[in-house]
Order: C-alpha cells, then structure tokens, then sequence
C-alpha cells in the first residue's frame, strides 16, 4: 500500500468513528424522546413506531426526488429484506425486554452487539482483526458486563431478551456493511425505511392505533423521524468509510450518552458500577480514536 492510500484509509477511519459517534448522540435522543412521547404523553410504542419510521421516510423523499429513483436500483433485495427482518424483530424483543428489565441495564445488555459484530466480522466478512480492535472490543464489553453484573442474585432470565437483540442488530450491522459494497449510504438507508413500514403499520394496526392529538406528540415525532434517519445515514455512511470491527467499539458510547440523556431530561442520574462500565467503554473508544489519528500524524509526517 502506497504513502498516499495508507492516509487516505487512516482519515477515513477518523471519519467513521466521528460518524458513529454522530449516530450514537442522534440515537440518545431518539431513546430519550420515545421514552418521553410513551411514558409521560401515554402513547403505544407501536404508534410511536409508526410515525417515527414514517416521518423518517418521509425526510428522505427530497433526496429521491433530487436523485431519482433510479439509485433504488437494486441486486441485494434478498439482504435488504434480510437486514429489516432483523432489525423488526430486534426491536421487538428490545421493548419485550424494556418491560421486565431496568432501563439502564437493557441498554448495557445491548452493548454486547458490537461483540457479536466483531466475531461476525471475523467469521463471516473475513476481516483483519488487529491486536488492538480486539483489546478495544474487550474492554468495551468488559464495561457493559460491570454494569450488567450477571452473578447478581438481580440477573433474571429476562435479561436474555436484549442479549438476543443485540445478536440481531449485530446481524443488521454486518448485512449493512455488506451491502455498502455495492450501495450507496442513502439508498441503504432509505430501504431500511421504507421496508420497515409496513411492518410497523401492521404493529400499529393491531394495538396501538395511528391517531395522536397531543400536538406536542406530534411535534417529539416529527423530531424523532429526522433524529432515526440521521442516525441510520450516519451508521451507513460509517460502514462506507471503514470495517465493521473498527468502528464498533464506538457504538458503546451510547450507553454514557443514553445516560447523560436521560439524566438531562428526567433527572435521574445513575451511581455505583454504571459510571466504572461507562469509563471503560469511553476508554476504549478514545484508545481507538487516539491511535488511529497517530497514525495517520505519522503518516503525513513521512511524506
């Protein structure tokens, strides 16, 4: 590899790091709005669902109109249906999960799917994985498990939920990085979009319904539709920019930013062996980041 490629590799790594950091901020409020449209305005999570997706769709029709459809052409329609079942079935589960398991443990459980990715990576993707991505997924694991702690007298066999959906999101994630092969960032994210409401129409149809008429409802959903298509945009753009094990261990920084989110808007600040798992997961992350933008200081330096 020339002087020149190796720079441009260590700049797009930089690059997709800040975008799945840009994802996890746009994916804290997301979280925090739909826990606040549910749990003080009263609405079903189906209805929520529905419109979120939808309104997220809808924000990305000016790019098909200034694109054309054409760019919807596609040869992987089996792995976009693929990477929405996943996905569909993976919330599910995670809502099943938030009903019987404490909110800040669900999301340390689901911390586990960048494990999964970077397994999958290896095993499936055939990527490299270096020393370093795996002392940084290690580490990054090690503090969702701190916080998680599974010999707790606590641990219910609930907890197995969100465990499964992470396994899920880990195969969205890994399907997603596939198909940037060959598609471009939107396009994969608009099929996301579109594929998945039907499915929440049918969810909606058959508990929560479709009509709110609390204008605020209206107003979070709106904001939570742009949030979900900048997070899925941002998650695709970063799978464009680098491998599926390098920018995983950032996908734990939604855990300290769900966190300070929640504490922001519902006052509630957790203590005790969150705050450890948390630093770890920062740490590994800024570890990656340090490393990669030594490099590529370096390799500036050289030329």
């Amino acid at each position: 590899m020339s002087q020149n490629e190796l720079t441009s590799s260590n700049t797009n790594s930089v690059e997709a790091a800040s975008l799945m950091v840009l994802a996890g901020i746009c994916f804290a409020g997301v979280n925090t709005l739909t826990q606040y449209v549910t749990m003080r305005l009263g609405l079903a999570s189906t209805t929520v669902a529905f419109w979120q997706y939808l309104a997220a769709l809808l924000f990305g029709v000016p790019w098909l109109i200034k694109n054309g459809l054409r760019h919807l052409k596609t040869t992987n329609i089996k792995l976009h249906l693929l990477r929405v079942c996943l996905a569909a079935v993976g919330v599910q589960l995670w809502i099943a999960g938030l009903a019987s398991v404490p909110i800040w443990q669900a999301i340390a459980l689901v911390m586990t799917s960048p494990f999964f990715v970077t397994m999958g990576a290896f095993f499936f993707l055939k990527e490299k994985i270096g020393i370093h991505r795996w002392f940084a997924t290690f580490i990054g694991f090690s503090g969702g498990m701190i916080i998680l702690a599974p010999w707790s007298d606590a641990f219910s066999i609930y907890a197995t939920l969100p465990i499964i959906a992470a396994l899920l999101w880990a195969g969205v994630s890994l399907i997603t990085k596939r198909l940037t092969k060959s598609e471009t960032p939107e396009s994969i994210t608009i099929y996301l979009l579109l594929l998945l409401t039907p499915i929440n129409t049918a969810l909606a149809f058959g508990e929560g319904g479709f009509i709110i008429h609390d204008e605020l409802a209206i107003l979070m959903i709106g904001i939570l539709g742009i949030l979900t298509m900048l997070a899925q945009f941002f998650i695709a753009k970063a799978y464009n920019r680098a491998d599926a094990s390098y920018i995983q261990p950032f996908d734990h920084l939604k855990l300290p930013l769900n966190v300070l989110a929640g504490w922001l808007v519902f006052g509630f600040l957790p203590t005790g062996n969150l705050w450890i798992g948390a630093i770890m997961i920062v740490a590994a992350s800024l570890y990656i980041v340090k490393r990669e933008s030594s490099i590529s200081k370096q390799s500036n330096h050289k030329q």
